[in-house]
C-alpha cells in the first residue's frame, strides 16, 4: 500500500492548530515514521532530536507508540521515551491506519516536580546528564485534564476532515517504488541481489532491471552504495563520530573498505569532505 500525503493542505491545518493552541500535531505514516509536514517542536524536544542518538530514540519511540495502540476509538495518552506526554490515534480507510494523528511535547496537571522526577532517568544517556535538559523541560506546557480533553475532541473533528477532502490517501506501490522504500528502510543491513529477490518477492532479472531504472543504468550494488553513502554524508555532517561508527551506521563494517567507496562516489575521502562541506557552512 502507497499512501499519498497532501503536504501543503496538511501543513497548512497544524501550523494553524499550533498557533492557535500552542501544541504540536504532526502525522505518522502507518509504520510509525514521521512524514515531516510540521516542526513546531519546543526546546526540549529539538535539544533531543539534534543527536544521532536522540533522534533513533525519538523514531523508535513513534514506531513503539503505534505498535501499543490498544484504544477502541480517539486518542490514547502515553509517556514517551524522555517522560514527555503525548498522545496518538489512527486514521482509518476502512479497518486499516492510513496514517496516525499525533500531538504531545507537553506535561499533564500533575505537579512539576513530580513529573521531572518520573522523566530525569531516563535522560541519563543525554551529554552533560539529565540536568542539562532540566531548565527545556521545566519549559514545557502544562494542560489540565479537561484542556485536553477539549483539544483531543477538535482534534477528531479535524481528524474526519483530512479524511473527507483526501488529504490522505491509499494506492498500490509500484515495485519500483517497494525497491526503493526497500533500500531506504534496510541500506545499513547486509544485502544481496538474493536477500532482496526473496524480501520483495521479485525475481532476480526483473531486480536487476529495476536497479537500473531507479539509477540511471547502474547496477543493484551500486544503488546500494549510493544509498548507503548518502546516509553517511549526513551523519558525517550532522555530528562528531569517528569515520569508522560512520561506517557502521551504513551498514560497512570494513573502513578501509567504506573510504574507497566513498572516494569513489563523492571524489574525495570522508574526512576531507566533512572538513571541506563544515567549512563552507
Amino acid at each position: 500500500m502507497n499512501i499519498l500525503f497532501d503536504q501543503e493542505q496538511l501543513l497548512q491545518l497544524l501550523t494553524n492548530l499550533y498557533v492557535f493552541t500552542g501544541i504540536a500535531a504532526n502525522i505518522l505514516d502507518p509504520q510509525g515514521r514521521d512524514i515531516n509536514v510540521f516542526e513546531g517542536h519546543p526546546p526540549f524536544c529539538k535539544a533531543i532530536n539534534a543527536l544521532p542518538d536522540g533522534h533513533r530514540r525519538c523514531v523508535e519511540c513513534d514506531a513503539w507508540k503505534i505498535g501499543s495502540y490498544r484504544a477502541s476509538k480517539g486518542f490514547q495518552f502515553y509517556r514517551c521515551h524522555a517522560g514527555v506526554c503525548e498522545a496518538v490515534m489512527p486514521l482509518y480507510d476502512r479497518d486499516r491506519p492510513l496514517a496516525y494523528l499525533v500531538y504531545g511535547c507537553f506535561l499533564d496537571e500533575s505537579p512539576l516536580e513530580e513529573q521531572w522526577e518520573r522523566a530525569s532517568p531516563l535522560l541519563g544517556w543525554y551529554p552533560g546528564g539529565p540536568e542539562a535538559l532540566k531548565d527545556a523541560f521545566f519549559q514545557l506546557r502544562q494542560y489540565s485534564a479537561a484542556e485536553l480533553k477539549a483539544y483531543s475532541e477538535l482534534l477528531e473533528a479535524l481528524a474526519a476532515y483530512i479524511q473527507l477532502k483526501g488529504m490522505i490517501q491509499a494506492t498500490e506501490r509500484t515495485e519500483l517504488q517497494r525497491l526503493e522504500l526497500y533500500l531506504d528502510r534496510h541500506y545499513m543491513e547486509k544485502l544481496s541481489l538474493e536477500s532482496i529477490s526473496q524480501e520483495l518477492h521479485i525475481g532476480r532479472t526483473k531486480l536487476c532491471r529495476l536497479a537500473k531504472q531507479l539509477s540511471g543504468g547502474q547496477t543493484l550494488s551500486h544503488l546500494i552504495a549510493q544509498r548507503r553513502m548518502d546516509a553517511a554524508k549526513s551523519l558525517l555532517l550532522q555530528n562528531d563520530l569517528p569515520i569508522s561508527a560512520v561506517a557502521d551506521a551504513v551498514g560497512i563494517s570494513d573502513y578501509n573498505y567504506f573510504s574507497r567507496v566513498f572516494r569513489s562516489v563523492t571524489g574525495m575521502t570522508p574526512r576531507d569532505f566533512r572538513k571541506k562541506r563544515r567549512h563552507n557552512i
